[in-house]
């Protein structure tokens, strides 16, 4: 089953999510706005099932910004570290979908991972091998506190 992309307001994207990012980019680079995208993945589990949203959240230099939702879920029983990096690879394969798009109009990307940086978090058992996952495909990474996307965006829709 393919998974299906919408927008905050839980509006479905009908097309590709790479026809609706180009369109996107295209328009508001029309507009003049300069933009940063931001990926990320948050996760919540709940009587057994760990549900999971993915967000590409659009920043419009000083005039706001808008994202984009992906919802899944797994039954699968995963350790605190392995969920970690469940959402980080979630978030590598959205941003490596689409770095291309991004690249073709000078657009700034960056990873966001839902980790603590205080060891005395149970989350920051997965910093170094996020950290690694994501700068070795070539991204910029933030972690908590600067990880918006993951801790602020994503956790609000998952």
């Amino acid at each position: 089953m393919e998974q299906q992309w919408q927008r905050l307001d839980g509006t479905a994207i009908r097309r590709p999510i790479e026809e609706e990012v180009r369109s996107v980019l295209a328009r508001e680079t029309a507009h003049g706005h300069q933009l940063k995208v931001c990926i990320g993945t948050d996760s919540q589990v709940r009587a057994g099932t760990t549900a999971f949203a993915t967000v590409i959240v659009f920043l419009r230099k000083g005039k706001g910004g808008f994202m984009y939702v992906l919802s899944d879920s797994s039954q699968q029983p995963m350790s605190v570290k392995e969920r970690m990096l469940t959402e980080v690879g979630k978030s590598i394969e959205v941003a490596y979908q689409l770095c291309g798009l991004f690249t073709n109009y000078s657009i700034d990307m960056e990873v966001h991972a839902d980790i603590n940086t205080n060891p005395n978090f149970k989350s920051n058992h997965a910093l170094k091998d996020a950290m690694g996952y994501i700068m070795g495909m070539g991204f910029a990474f933030r972690a908590k506190p600067y990880a918006f996307a993951s801790s602020c965006c994503a956790d609000k829709v998952v």
